[in-house]
């Protein structure tokens, strides 16, 4: 249908078309098409009041006004969106003809983030057991009180066990969530006959909270099984250890202890990385810092996995990957290593 033939039915919208169809053509910008539209589509435009004021208009005109009204703001719509349309892309044309991007420039850098100090600590530490001809093993954070506890001599009713008050799984008595990643150290052995050399990392969990514990935290166990083991070669071990992660004038100290599953058993500290042994508030002018705990096997552990305890000797330690964190970097509270804080984490 020509629009121009039927708008000569009425005058008033012949002449709001033509008005409109000139300022849209004559816009030369986007901003001066969206004036063209406020101006002639807008609610207060002369369009809208007519088609608003239809009811009022007499019976004959109502038909001729709705529909050519309807079918003028239709064709000024479309002029509007080609004349925007065809704007935008002469601008788009003149700034790629004037204006050079230099692909040589870098780009935009894009922020990149980086291990957590926890696993940078585990794995300085399984690289230098590896350069001691140790293999790393693991196991399940879910465990058996079998495997947690019985299996490393810590029978039911054992006064080790308060020590180990862990998570337990409802309705599963003897289900619970590992308190050291010792049980590991009984399934390599079940399944492999001696020399054996692991070490054991993992997330192990305990019912404590407090500046140097946390419900969970994570472990580095160690365990050698071979001819002749000695506890000089235990010693002799951790020496080099404690040397290689703290410094080479770090000393250490072994003192007996307890533990079910080794004996003899001892604690092992190193001399004060601040005062150098002297004596000081961070090693309650000791001199001296606990670090990890270790012992030879106990030969009742060794008749869970059948080895010969005539022939095979073994020595086993157990370490907190936090603890060790803390001493090495000067730190106060463990629980700062969860808090997320980027003021922490970003500078290690």
């Amino acid at each position: 249908m020509d629009l121009k033939r039927e708008l000569k039915k009425h005058a008033g919208l012949k002449a709001m078309h033509e008005e409109a169809v000139a300022d849209i053509s004559s816009a030369g910008t986007p901003d001066e098409v969206e004036d063209a539209r406020v101006r002639h589509l807008g609610r207060k435009s002369g369009l809208s009041q007519l088609l608003r004021s239809i009811p009022e208009l007499p019976d004959d005109e109502k038909p001729v006004v709705g529909k050519l009204g309807n079918q003028v703001r239709a064709a000024l719509e479309q002029q509007l969106a080609d004349r925007r349309r065809e704007l935008e892309e002469g601008e788009l044309s003149e700034r790629l003809a004037t204006e050079q991007v230099d692909i040589t420039l870098p780009g935009q850098p894009f922020p990149r983030g980086h291990l957590h100090i926890l696993t940078q600590t585990i794995w300085e530490i399984e690289d230098i057991f590896a350069g001691l001809g140790y293999r790393i093993a693991e196991g399940p954070d879910i465990e058996t009180d079998y495997y947690n506890f019985t299996a490393l001599n810590t029978p039911e009713g054992h006064p080790a066990r308060s020590s180990h008050d862990t998570f337990f799984i409802e309705g599963q008595p003897d289900v619970l969530l590992r308190t050291h990643t010792s049980p590991v150290q009984i399934r390599v052995m079940e399944k492999e006959e001696p020399p054996v050399y692991v070490v054991v990392p993992g997330r192990v969990y305990r019912r404590d909270s407090d500046a140097t514990h946390t419900p969970m935290f994570h472990q580095i166990e160690g365990l050698a099984v071979d001819r002749n083991i000695t506890m000089g070669d235990l010693k002799g071990t951790l020496e080099m250890f404690v040397k290689a992660v703290f410094g080479a004038d770090r000393e250490i100290r072994l003192r007996p202890h307890f533990f079910p599953f080794t004996e003899p058993s001892v604690e092992i500290d190193v001399s004060c990385m601040i005062c150098g042994g002297s004596g000081c508030r961070a090693c309650k002018f000791i001199g001296w810092l606990e670090i990890l705990g270790a012992g030879m096997v106990d030969p009742k552990v060794f008749g869970f996995v059948d080895y010969d305890t005539e022939d095979f000797q073994g020595f086993a330690f157990g370490m907190g990957v936090e603890r060790i964190a803390m001493l090495k970097h000067g730190m106060t509270d463990l629980r700062m290593f969860y808090d997320n804080d980027l003021r922490l984490i970003r500078q290690f």
